[in-house]
């Protein structure tokens, strides 16, 4: 008879998608707001989307577990940068705090797939793309999550980022205006949702411009 034993994991991966698109005076970041386990749904309405910062969000697919704890230190060493320095970091510095943060835990990682947006100090959209042991690239746009393999060649059809190796560097913002951003961001979400169990429910999306934030909701199918 062969030995029986419960394989246990400290992982999950509650699923869901994140986009995030870079313009020249804004940034758009969106999550749906699904989050399951398996073939379960837990809750229809989760935001995988955080503030960090003034100008800087932070929008996670993965394990939600693991996604908390990441917030809670991210937003610890930011308020010891604000008594420190007696101002709000800047997204760039952000950036690499969440580099940094996630390579420390590089040997029992956290679960986390992030995309960080928010405007840098010359108030151009800047997104940074992220893996779970802290890789990271400043881009136009990207996406993360389980749609992301649906999203990411919708976007690159779309918006055709130049290549990182031509000389002299090309501006990595894209040219859309900021309603365009919004429906084109609309449109990936709409699709994925229709091949993607885990993505689903409604679309969160946050615009970033000089102004400030606002956020705006849209329903996607519910199955």
């Amino acid at each position: 008879m062969t030995k029986q034993q419960a394989n246990w994991s400290p992982y999950d991966n509650n699923g869901g998608s994140c986009v995030a698109i870079a313009g020249s005076d804004y940034c758009v970041i969106a999550a749906d707001t699904r989050m399951s386990t398996g073939y379960n749904i837990l809750t229809r309405d989760y935001s995988k989307i955080s503030h960090l910062a003034e100008k800087c969000v932070m929008a996670s697919s993965g394990f939600q577990a693991d996604v908390k704890a990441l917030q809670k230190v991210l937003s610890a060493r930011h308020l010891t940068y604000q008594h420190q320095h007696n101002k709000q970091m800047s997204c760039p510095a952000m950036a690499q705090l969440l580099s940094n943060t996630l390579y420390y835990k590089r040997f029992f990682p956290y679960y986390s797939f992030n995309v960080l947006g928010g405007l840098d100090s010359e108030g151009k959209g800047c997104v940074f793309t992220y893996d779970a042991v802290g890789s990271y690239e400043r881009v136009g746009y990207s996406s993360q999550g389980s749609g992301s393999t649906l999203i990411m060649p919708f976007l690159d059809n779309q918006l055709k980022s130049p290549s990182p190796l031509l000389l002299p560097a090309q501006d990595a913002v894209t040219p859309l205006s900021e309603t365009e951003a919004v429906d084109l961001v609309k449109t990936v979400f709409a699709s994925a949702t229709e091949r993607d169990i885990y993505t689903g429910d409604k679309v969160e999306i946050v615009i970033l411009n000089a102004s400030g934030i606002h956020r705006e909701f849209m329903d996607l199918r519910k199955d």
